[in-house]
């Protein structure tokens, strides 16, 4: 039986594991990988998926890729990926823009929501997988735009070995990684990730560090049952740097490039987390498969920051602002899935069927500064390197002695959220050439928020209960090709990715709801070498309360519309090829109708193109670039972010068997370039050119 789009909805949601092949092959040919989801044979339901049969837009990037391109973030991976691309997350976190949609909660490792505000580490990832378009019935509420998945490396039974990768950069950060797998018995495995980043750049008073330890083990109870234990303990800090302001003209104003609108002691971001993962697999038969997960995150963290709020360029006086925000999260995610192969009148079946519980509980706070010269949370002052602010302290533009601290308490929530969750999926086989999807996914969201503000103190809760559908047909004219059509939904509820906003009219409102309708072709027209392309259109309705009349409400719809291009694959025996090229179109719409306005980072054209050549036996090359449009820093489109071309490249050589030497080369033209914002007056600055030298063995 062909395994389609219900195998994307096993793998990903019971807590997607990919098998640790990389024991003895830390040393390869740079290649282009990952036309497969994951091919671990415990959590996938039969063997691998073919990206041929999954009706969605997706893409794979493996561990093996990752370390051929010197990957160290989430941001460089979606450097190289159709229909994303990044935002700036206020220098503390993830941000992703998923077709035109943004989001800093919509990532989740081995199928279990990640949301908590941070940067993710790759040391201990088998593989990332990108799906785009809404899609409730997998993951919940969320991922409005696509979601991203990390699929964490588990440990490998009857296998024995240890990796390591040790690198620098021109910069003078370091990074150093280590995996080792050891056999406890025939039927148990003990794996360890490490890693340790010293983390440095081009920027003034960047700097930070960053560990991560992650033991997990693996035990065999039969030959029907396996069991996984994992605990991953993460701890980052690191200087948040929120860009660099427009001018008269709405573009980042070029020649405050190396000005740094900060508090260079008063600008940083501390996250420690404990995070406990447990996942059980049992066959109760050949058609019938169990799985059985239960996710633990305590999360900890503080970020404070000053920025750029406004700046005039005639006078080049910048208006700073700034805040300092606590967060205190747990969540407890417990899900369980069953999924079933059987026949009705030659008919095939593949079914899934599973719920999920989740009980959040976040306490989180912010504290705006007080000028003693404003008495306000705002100052102005010359833009000159360096601002004459530091330590809560310096002479504004007037030449006036400034003090301030984060004194003013702006809000302070406890949250507590539980979420209830069952579905129901079928894949129906009509034939060798006809799969039809479909299934539904029911969510109960139960939030309770109480406002512990000083004058404050009140309790708001909200319940919302959605279903989303999804539903898609396959037909494939010959094995090689495929061409779909599917129809999917999700929603986000009013407390936003956070869960905090709840206050005065979100009260009332119901959720956002999004769909998607995609419609795509997959050919697989050599023997490693794919094609793929998806044409979509994603609309967002938004309920909002009626000026005429407060007791009704509007309903506000906006559309996104687009294509995507993907070839991947290997050329032949020494050239591989990613390819990758989007289109996207979009337009705010208010409740007075079309406001001609396009979304912020909403860039209409996006290209890149990795290739590797295997050069002989030892010696391998790589060249890649990536372009980004124009693209607006707001919404209101009074600035503007300029396109971008940047060139990246690396090289290889294998000194023996088991060590590589290998240099990664970023902006090998030394471009300056722009490549996200977070509002008008934060627009990043992208590094120069800059080379990462690593060592990569195993023994």
């Amino acid at each position: 039986m062909k395994f389609t789009l219900t195998a994307i909805a096993a793998a990903l949601l019971l807590s997607n594991n990919a098998t640790a092949e990389e024991s003895n092959e830390a040393i390869e040919t740079i290649a282009v990988t990952g036309s497969y989801l994951s091919s671990n044979q415990s959590n996938s339901i039969k063997s691998p998926t073919p990206i041929i049969d999954v009706p969605q837009s997706l893409s794979i990037i493996t561990a093996q890729d990752i370390t051929d391109r010197g990957i160290t973030a989430i941001s460089e991976i979606i450097d190289y990926t159709p229909g994303v691309n990044t935002s700036q997350g206020e220098g503390h976190r993830d941000s992703v823009v998923f077709r035109g949609v943004r989001s800093t909660a919509d990532f989740f490792l081995d199928g279990n929501r990640d949301d908590v505000q941070y940067y993710r580490a790759l040391y201990n990832i088998e593989q990332v997988e990108i799906l785009r378009g809404p899609n409730a019935l997998l993951f919940g509420r969320g991922g409005t735009g696509g979601i991203l998945n990390r699929v964490s490396k588990k440990a490998s039974i009857g296998d024995q070995f240890t990796s390591y990768k040790a690198g620098f950069n021109t910069f003078g950060g370091v990074n150093g990684e280590i995996d080792s797998n050891f056999e406890m018995s025939d039927t148990s495995a003990f794996r360890m990730n490490a890693m340790y980043e010293r983390l440095e750049n081009h920027r003034d008073f960047y700097d930070g560090s960053r560990v991560g330890i992650n033991p997990t083990a693996r035990f065999e109870l039969s030959e029907d049952t396996i069991f996984d234990i994992s605990y991953e303990y993460i701890n980052h800090q690191r200087f948040i740097d929120r860009g660099i302001p427009t001018g008269n003209n709405g573009e980042p104003v070029e020649f405050l490039q190396d000005v740094v609108f900060a508090d260079p002691d008063n600008n940083y971001h501390e996250l420690e987390a404990h995070v406990f993962r447990v996942n059980a697999e049992h066959r109760f038969s050949d058609t019938l498969k169990g799985n059985f997960s239960v996710f633990y995150g305590d999360y900890d963290k503080v970020y404070a920051n000053f920025y750029a709020a406004n700046y005039d360029q005639d006078t080049n006086i910048v208006e700073l602002d700034g805040y300092i925000d606590n967060t205190s999260r747990n969540n407890l995610i417990i899900s369980s899935t069953l999924v079933s192969e059987f026949e009705t009148a030659n008919i095939g079946h593949t079914v899934i069927f599973g719920g999920e519980v989740i009980n959040t509980s976040s306490d989180q706070n912010r504290l705006n500064p007080i000028f003693n010269t404003t008495l306000d949370d705002r100052e102005s002052f010359f833009a000159t390197r360096p601002l004459n602010f530091a330590g809560f302290r310096g002479f504004n533009s007037e030449g006036i002695a400034v003090v301030t601290d984060f004194t003013d308490l702006n809000d302070d929530t406890r949250v507590n959220l539980d979420v209830y969750s069952i579905f129901i999926q079928d894949e129906i086989e009509i034939s060798d050439t006809l799969d039809i999807v479909i299934g539904a996914r029911f969510d109960s969201f139960d939030i309770n928020v109480f406002n512990a503000a000083p004058g404050a103190l009140e309790t708001r809760s909200r319940t919302d209960e959605e279903v989303s559908p999804r539903a898609g047909i396959i037909y494939k004219p010959q094995e090689n090709i495929s061409l779909y059509v599917s129809y999917s939904e999700s929603f986000l509820p009013r407390s936003g990715e956070q869960y905090a906003n709840i206050n005065g009219s979100n009260n009332q409102l119901d959720p956002d709801t999004y769909s998607t309708r995609e419609a795509g072709i997959k050919w697989d027209f050599a023997r490693n070498l794919s094609f793929t392309a998806a044409i979509f259109e994603n609309e967002q309705s938004s309920p909002q309360v009626a000026d005429a009349d407060p007791a009704t409400l509007d309903v506000i719809e906006s559309e996104i519309s687009g294509f995507e291009l993907q070839l991947v694959g290997n050329v032949n025996d020494k050239l591989s090829i990613s390819v990758n090229y989007s289109n996207l179109d979009g337009e705010i719409v208010n409740r007075s109708g079309s406001t001609g306005l396009t979304p912020r980072e909403l860039p209409e054209n996006t290209f890149s193109v990795w290739g590797a050549y295997q050069v002989n036996d030892k010696f391998g090359l790589g060249l890649g670039a990536t372009y980004q449009d124009e693209s607006f820093a707001n919404n209101s489109n009074s600035a503007t972010l300029p396109s971008y071309t940047r060139v990246d490249a690396s090289a290889y050589y294998d000194l023996s068997d088991d060590l590589r030497v290998q240099v990664n080369i970023e902006n090998l033209t030394d471009e300056l370039y722009f490549p996200n914002s977070h509002s008008t007056h934060q627009i990043t600055v992208a590094a120069p050119i800059n080379a990462m030298l690593s060592l990569i063995g195993s023994f």
